[in-house]
């Protein structure tokens, strides 16, 4: 596809998730998991002061705004907002509102998600998603916090239910090829969680859905069968549990093969990146065809991208993965924006080593660095056109 063009109004941005570039999130699972405290696999070094974007997002969104970018994607952290069951913080609900009231002055579309993996530390230990309450308290920390969402369009209930659910058993880390089939009873609580979510995001007007882990599941020749049924309760479950909703998210960075016995190890020679995944760009087009077919509502894809400390790579990524997303609209789906994953390099929930960023930093200093493919998304953004 030569230079092809993208609609008008379609929403150009990148997203990141608190526990991941915040740092101190002391009060959440996954700070007592890094440490020791709670149940898990080890990880190679701790999230500490990660980026410092409690304290520096007005900086890490200038940024973006300055480069021609118009959305910002971000979660707020229900460990903070609720550190104790039934202790709501309001200095902390005026800090994600402080980030909703920036994000528009500097000329950005503010994309909410209200979980991104990461939970209290008393919801965790009284069992979390393996328990039937998890429903109700995931309910009232939304309600609790609708005074940040008041004119926020866009509201994700949770980021990948499909991973929340292989990792509400603690043993299991992010995985490297394919997906574990998740814990079916936890998958029946998130879609309950979601559909309670989605009710109250709409009483404030905003547009609701959930952003899903597409895995571009790819048979070979006489496994479509073995595909269909492998990707029913890890993708196909969670996308048509959006039908109905304001829209769905596609999360796609990588490919997986599937022969007569599941899941193919990734051909040898294939191009790697930092995260071990196959470099595979046009696997955000078959996320969101999915997407489309299953949910039936517009799609956004709220995060793609690629671990490289490479950024030429990542920009030829990038442009890979969004004549997918033209070729998607060529075809008449319904899609409308692309958010790259990630605004900053972050903490990839263990190391620091896979940098997906559009922005990198010091460690030491935390000076922000923008790197090229910031720019050359930009003008994407400003242009409407892939050159």
């Amino acid at each position: 596809m030569t230079n092809p063009a993208f609609p008008d109004g379609f929403l150009w941005g990148a997203a990141t998730a608190a526990h991941q570039v915040e740092g101190n999130n002391v009060n959440s699972d996954w700070w007592q998991r890094e440490h020791g405290h709670l149940p898990g696999p080890p990880v190679a070094e701790p999230s500490g002061d990660a980026a410092d974007s409690f304290h520096r997002y007005p900086e890490d969104m200038a940024l973006l705004a300055d480069a021609g970018l118009n959305t910002y994607r971000f979660s707020i952290e229900w460990a903070r907002i609720e550190p104790e069951r039934g202790f709501v913080s309001r200095a902390m609900l005026d800090h994600y509102r402080r980030m909703v009231d920036t994000a528009r002055s500097l000329g950005l579309e503010p994309s909410v998600t209200l979980h991104h993996f990461t939970n209290p530390i008393w919801f965790a230990r009284e069992g979390g998603w393996l328990t039937d309450a998890s429903v109700e308290r995931f309910a009232r920390f939304v309600e609790a916090a609708l005074p940040i969402l008041d004119d926020v369009a866009h509201v994700c209930t949770i980021n990948e239910p499909n991973m929340v659910s292989v990792l509400a058993d603690p043993a299991v880390g992010f995985p490297s090829i394919g997906l574990p089939p998740g814990v079916p009873e936890v998958t029946e609580r998130l879609i309950a969680a979601h559909r309670r979510a989605v009710e109250l995001v709409r009483g404030v007007g905003a547009k609701a859905g959930w952003t899903i882990a597409t895995q571009a599941y790819q048979p070979e020749p006489g496994a479509e069968q073995v595909a269909a049924d492998y990707g029913r309760s890890r993708e196909d479950v969670f996308l048509d549990a959006a039908a109905g909703d304001d829209w769905v998210g596609v999360q796609a960075y990588t490919r997986t093969k599937i022969g007569p016995e599941g899941p193919l190890p990734i051909a040898e020679g294939a191009e790697r990146t930092l995260t071990g995944w196959e470099y595979y760009p046009p696997a955000v087009g078959d996320g969101i065809r999915n997407a489309w077919a299953r949910s039936g509502v517009p799609v956004y894809v709220t995060e793609n991208g690629i671990a490289t400390a490479d950024d030429a790579r990542r920009i030829d990524y990038t442009r890979g993965a969004l004549e997918a997303v033209a070729g998607c609209l060529a075809d008449g789906v319904d899609v409308r924006g692309y958010l790259h994953w990630s605004a900053l390099d972050n903490y990839e929930w263990g190391s620091f080593a896979p940098t997906f960023g559009l922005i990198g930093w010091d460690r030491e200093t935390f000076e922000r660095r923008p790197k090229p493919s910031l720019a050359w998304l930009g003008e994407v953004a400003r242009t409407g056109r892939l050159a």
